[in-house]
């Protein structure tokens, strides 16, 4: 079923608390997987998605991953402790060009905090802004630092997800490391071939109208 794979997104700077509302209230109703909204808004929808069957996430460092290390482990364990069950972080992608530790080092930072918090960790590697072999390295790095799942773009970059991206991340993973699939999925056809190369989850603002296209 199509709503399983759903990770039903509002990430609108301007979204007002009647369309969170919604959001939480549209995907309980189609036991999506996950709402993803930004922190601001986590108070509003821990309330109403408790024991709903339905994940709660938010996103950290977002949209553009420049933070310091030391300001996105705050940020989240702040959604942590506000009742989030899981965090959508974007990567360093200038420290990852730069080719140091930085990056490594803030994952594992992210990583730590599960001696704390039973949470799933979502890392966005942001595809539109990498070559392939960059895409191929941070599927492997992701895969050795046992993250639960690699994600492919923010919606925020001159493109989302493609077919391309996908092959190149299965080919690439461990078995282990899932894939959250998001940015410009728009039709249903687009969705199931997405699940059909490989993707665990799919990010995406038009989930009810996906779910209206889907048998």
């Amino acid at each position: 079923m199509l709503a399983t794979y759903l990770d039903s997104t509002n990430l609108k700077p301007d979204a007002g608390a009647n369309e969170i509302r919604s959001l939480c209230e549209e995907a309980i109703r189609y036991q999506m997987a996950a709402v993803c909204i930004h922190p601001y808004r986590l108070k509003l929808a821990a309330a109403l998605m408790k024991n709903s069957g339905v994940s709660l996430c938010t996103v950290i460092g977002f949209p553009l991953g420049a933070n310091t290390t030391a300001s996105k482990v705050f940020e989240a364990r702040e959604a942590l402790q506000t009742g989030a069950d899981e965090l959508d972080m974007v990567i360093n992608i200038a420290a990852m060009k730069d080719g140091d530790a930085y990056l490594i080092n803030e994952i594992k930072a992210l990583m730590a905090l599960k001696d704390q918090y039973d949470f799933i960790l979502k890392v966005i590697v942001e595809t539109a802004l990498l070559t392939v072999e960059e895409l191929k390295y941070l599927t492997k790095l992701l895969t050795n630092l046992k993250v639960d799942y690699i994600k492919t773009s923010t919606g925020f970059a001159s493109r989302g997800v493609s077919l391309q991206d996908m092959q190149i991340i299965s080919a690439h993973k461990g078995p282990d490391l899932k894939i959250k699939a998001s940015g410009g999925i728009k039709t249903t056809d687009f969705a199931y071939k997405l699940i059909a190369a490989g993707a665990n989850r799919l990010g995406t603002s038009n989930a009810a109208q996906l779910l209206a296209g889907s048998d």
